[in-house]
């Protein structure tokens, strides 16, 4: 409060600014009435938040220091339990993941067009880090086709653009600042700012690069080598047509090992219905189709090329790979390669986040447990980091990895360790094996990899029945995939995506609401000759009055009979934020709503009609018949969808509250607010001048009436909970003076309020019970729900009609 008056002194005093005038406005009576309302009831005044809270709510505290760098290292909470329970699932988990892994790293490299060395490293770095940043027990990082696509795309770019760098060079240049952006993200908790990629962009795009990553593979898959994988999708598939005529040995290879992959899938999930008690052994066995089948054609090529000629295999194979980690190092990386690359790392970051925090928000739905999305990508960083020091480049989490990852039984992510392990042993022990292994084989095996990825129909006609807008942007994304570059998908349908929010968010809709008297019917059960039988009755019950749509409009019966509260008094609901956006569109439907439904209150100060504006079409442009409407005496905002304001929101508020009061002078017009629960946004408000009767106008002041909500304060016999009343003038409305339903719903509850010598005997139903206002004096225009609002100016309307009258 001390810095809070240092402020205000400096800005009065240095600056020469009255910061008291904006209480100019409040009636100087204003505790004086409440109290005299209130009468027993405790008086609360309501305090404004200050910039000062501001700052110190978010200076961080030496608790949440401490907090944070426990949350940096997940595994120091589950490591001391670790037990050999643990241990065994783990190592049977981590064995198995460890023999899929192997395949589909050594498949996987070819798009980045690497060797399948790097595919074994890039693996390795996830596998041997992740257990100690991450908070999924079911994820697996390592190489995938989707990012291995990505990077064989840069490289590919940059390789054009200079030949001074090899493909080495540039795959580590990009996973280490991909790493170094990630892992930033991640320190600093900016783990939601995925959620700015929506869904429908990230599956047009698994399914565009599943498209891409198949058309890349097939001329592979039947030994065409004389195709440009590189050029856009629809080019290669056109390409691969007319190179048919020269198919050569190697698509018996590439062909058998995608029917015999598809086969036994088909075969372990038709087991798993017929035998649900085995399906567990199914599963693995299903699991580790990648790995026999490259066994068996690594076999096959042995058997068939162990007497060629060296350089000369009967079909294309992999070749020499070198024993162990031989790339490992520091990577040798300058500022002009990362001047190439900076333009690609905004997609193939964006990527890596979406199909790790994807996967891992899968499992822990499926398996009931919560990840922390900036821990993840904390754990995704470190590992792209790291990755090019032991030979490797980007990696991510793997989908089908993941399940079958899931499905061996893994208990905690230390099963990572263990399917490192192995993967140390096929880098030593098992690269003679791997001189053999047909490439057509590796892009069968990609192809039925990523045949998993593409959307089926089934989804894409329930994006046409949730959102026709959204599966339009999922074929623009697809198609500019197919016919440009991946890039330009994510981007496209990204922004897309962007832009129809901002389009909703401007043209949010709100909807003026009028008031129903509803009762509630149910059946009630009586029990009476002891034998199960029941007679069923109905029973009526009285309920508060409803607020729908005045126009009828929405899912409700349009043959419900809604009334005005009150002539002269609008209720306008917000359907969802109110800001710069989307002010001008709400103040522009209430000024032409407001014009066309009441008069003025006296006649307008025009010597002559010429003196009138040129765009201002006179009482007779608005309604010809205006002088039977009544006048404007209220309106009452519904904020609960509201939740900050901003400064362009709040003027055009003021500007409309100038405009009105100047349409209704010598009145003023009323502004009552429901449901702000921000405390900024009742400041905002306030400051502009709302939340109170103006003390400028006395004859408005002459007819208010105020209004509050009391409860019963908290005491320790009692509880937290206590009856709620509204204190009117001098009278609390009951539940037990409330017995007969209102012909007119707001009115005739205001016309119940006015039976006099009530208050004390609400407050003193039960002697130890203190009641309460429930929001500030101070701001007796906002409310605590919308009846208040509605009830209070309905009060005042009437008082100023029946003064009229008289």
């Amino acid at each position: 409060m001390a810095l809070h008056r240092i402020s205000d002194l400096f800005v009065s005093k240095v600056l020469g600014i009255d910061v008291k005038s904006r209480y100019a406005s409040i009636p100087s009576d204003l505790n004086k009435r409440a109290t005299e309302v209130l009468d027993s009831a405790e008086v609360y005044l309501e305090d404004e938040p200050s910039v000062a809270e501001w700052f110190k709510e978010l200076a961080p505290s030496r608790k949440g220091v401490c907090e944070y760098v426990v949350s940096l290292f997940p595994s120091a909470s589950w490591t001391k339990r670790y037990n050999i329970r643990w241990l065994a699932g783990d190592l049977v988990a981590g064995i198995t993941i460890g023999l899929v892994v192997v395949p589909q790293a050594l498949a996987y490299a070819a798009l980045a067009d690497l060797t399948p060395p790097y595919g074994l490293y890039t693996s390795f770095t996830g596998a041997v880090l992740y257990w100690v940043f991450g908070t999924s027990k079911d994820i697996v990082i390592g190489t995938t086709a989707v990012g291995s696509l990505l990077v064989g795309q840069v490289i590919n770019r940059v390789t054009m653009e200079t030949g001074d760098y090899t493909h080495e060079q540039i795959a580590h240049c990009l996973s280490m600042m991909s790493g170094a952006v990630l892992l930033f993200l991640g320190l600093i908790r900016l783990g939601w700012v995925i959620e700015f990629i929506p869904y429908i962009p990230i599956s047009a795009f698994v399914t565009a690069a599943s498209i891409t990553i198949m058309s890349t593979q097939i001329p592979t898959a039947l030994g065409l080598p004389s195709v440009n994988t590189r050029a856009p999708p629809y080019q290669v598939i056109i390409d691969t047509f007319k190179s048919l005529p020269q198919i050569q040995l190697d698509a018996a290879v590439g062909l058998s090992s995608i029917v015999l992959l598809f086969g036994i899938r088909g075969f372990c999930t038709m087991m798993e219905k017929r035998q649900p008690d085995k399906r567990r052994m199914w599963s693995s066995i299903s699991s580790l189709r990648l790995t026999f089948t490259m066994l068996l054609f690594t076999l096959i090529s042995y058997l068939a090329n162990r007497t060629s000629m060296e350089g000369k295999p009967k079909f294309r194979i992999v070749g020499h790979i070198d024993k162990g980690f031989q790339r490992a190092g520091v990577p040798n990386i300058d500022l002009n390669l990362i001047r190439l690359v900076i333009s690609e790392l905004p997609a193939v970051a964006i990527i890596l986040v979406i199909e790790h925090i994807a996967i891992a928000k899968a499992m822990g739905r499926l398996y009931d447990y919560t990840v922390n999305p900036s821990q993840e990508i904390v754990a995704l960083g470190a590992a792209n980091l790291l990755s090019p020091f032991v030979g490797g480049y980007v990696c991510t989490g793997s989908f089908g990895a993941s399940a079958v990852l899931s499905k061996a039984g893994v208990r905690t992510p230390l099963a990572g360790l263990f399917s490192a392990g192995v993967l140390v042993l096929a880098l030593y022990a098992l690269t003679g094996v791997f001189y053999y292994i047909p490439k057509a084989a590796l892009a069968g095996l990609i192809i039925h990899a990523v045949c998993n990825l593409l959307t089926p129909p089934k989804n894409l006609y329930k994006y046409w029945q949730l959102s026709p807008v959204e599966f339009l942007i999922w074929i623009i994304g697809v198609t500019l995939a197919i016919f440009v570059s991946l890039e330009a998908c994510i981007y496209a349908g990204t922004a897309l995506s962007i832009v129809l929010v901002l389009v909703r968010l401007a043209r949010t809709r709100g909807t003026f609401l009028g008031v129903v008297k509803v009762k509630r019917v149910a059946s009630a059960k009586q029990y009476g000759d002891g034998e199960g039988h029941s007679n069923s009755s109905k029973s009526r019950h009285s309920t508060s009055d409803a607020f729908m749509p005045l126009d009828g409009s929405g899912p409700t019966n349009p043959n419900i009979k809604i009334e005005s509260p009150y002539p002269g008094v609008f209720i306008y609901q917000l359907h969802e934020g109110f800001n710069y956006t989307n002010q001008a569109y709400h103040i522009d439907i209430l000024t032409k709503y407001i014009m066309n439904n009441t008069q003025r209150l006296s006649e307008e100060a025009f010597e002559k009609e010429s003196d009138r504006l040129w765009n201002d079409p006179g009482p007779k442009g608005h309604n010809p018949h205006s002088y039977l409407l009544p006048y404007l005496r209220a309106i009452v905002m519904d904020f609960g969808a509201v939740n900050h304001v901003d400064i362009t929101s709040v003027q055009g508020l003021i500007d409309l509250r100038n405009v009105l009061d100047n349409y209704s002078a010598p009145d003023a017009v009323e502004w009552h607010f429901a449901n702000i629960h921000n405390r900024w946004t009742r400041r905002a408000l306030g400051v502009a001048g709302f939340g109170y009767p103006t003390a400028h106008n006395p004859e408005a002041l002459r007819h208010w009436q105020p209004i509050y909500s009391i409860a019963a304060t908290l005491s320790e016999k009692d509880g937290p909970f206590g009856d709620v009343h509204r204190c009117g003038g001098t009278d609390v409305d009951s539940d037990d003076e409330r017995t007969q339903a209102p012909p007119t719903p707001v009115q005739d509850d205001i016309a119940r309020t006015k039976r006099p010598g009530s208050i004390r005997a609400s407050l003193n139903r039960g002697d130890s019970t203190q009641m309460a206002a429930i929001q500030g004096i101070n701001r007796p225009f906002f409310h605590v729900d919308l009846y208040s609002a509605v009830q209070a100016a309905v009060t005042d309307a009437r008082s100023k009609d029946l003064s009229a009258m008289v």
